[in-house]
């Protein structure tokens, strides 16, 4: 039986989870992010599409994407696809990487996307990787509260959801949970 399309539109948002294979490691090592993140920007560029937020995790990746007139199936194609042939490579394996299909959560309204992005930036805190979400390199978290620059990350609409100072107040936003 065919799988059941995934819920699209252009401008749709999601939360994707894309899962190691058994949950195996994804990113043996920082190249493997560096890569990872290479390719994240050579898509956007191909398929222009917003990414809110991200989490490199050992065995497992969130990303928060918007999408524009391309459907996300294609985008995370191409995603998947460009890293499990690197990893495989670099590795001498064959075989699948991921886990079946990623997981798509269609993002519906602002609390729901504000959710997301606290719930990404949290991911290493909660699997006790860092003590709080600045400190992990892997997330887009710095980019929100002003450490790093990224052009691949688009705060506009997450940090606009926010009264001024908006960065202060995005990092309580997240932080509160801790």
């Amino acid at each position: 039986m065919p799988r059941k399309n995934r819920v699209w539109y252009p401008g749709a948002a999601y939360h994707i989870i894309c899962r190691g294979n058994y949950r195996q490691e994804i990113f043996r090592d920082d190249i493997d992010r560096l890569v990872y993140l290479s390719i994240l920007r050579k898509i956007q560029k191909d398929i222009p599409y917003l990414m809110y937020s991200y989490c490199l995790m050992p065995n497992h990746v969130h990303l928060q994407i918007e999408t524009g007139d391309i459907n996300i199936s294609q985008v995370m194609k191409k995603i998947n696809m460009m890293y499990a042939i690197y990893f495989n490579k670099k590795y001498d394996i064959v075989g699948h990487l991921f886990q079946d299909r990623y997981r798509a959560e269609l993002i519906g309204t602002e609390p729901y996307h504000l959710e997301v992005s606290r719930y990404i930036h949290l991911n290493p805190v909660r699997a006790n990787m860092a003590e709080r979400p600045d400190l992990y390199r892997w997330s887009s978290y710095n980019v929100y509260v002003g450490k790093q620059q990224d052009q691949l990350i688009s705060t506009k609409k997450t940090l606009g959801c926010f009264s001024p100072p908006r960065i202060k107040n995005y990092r309580n936003f997240v932080e509160e949970e801790l």
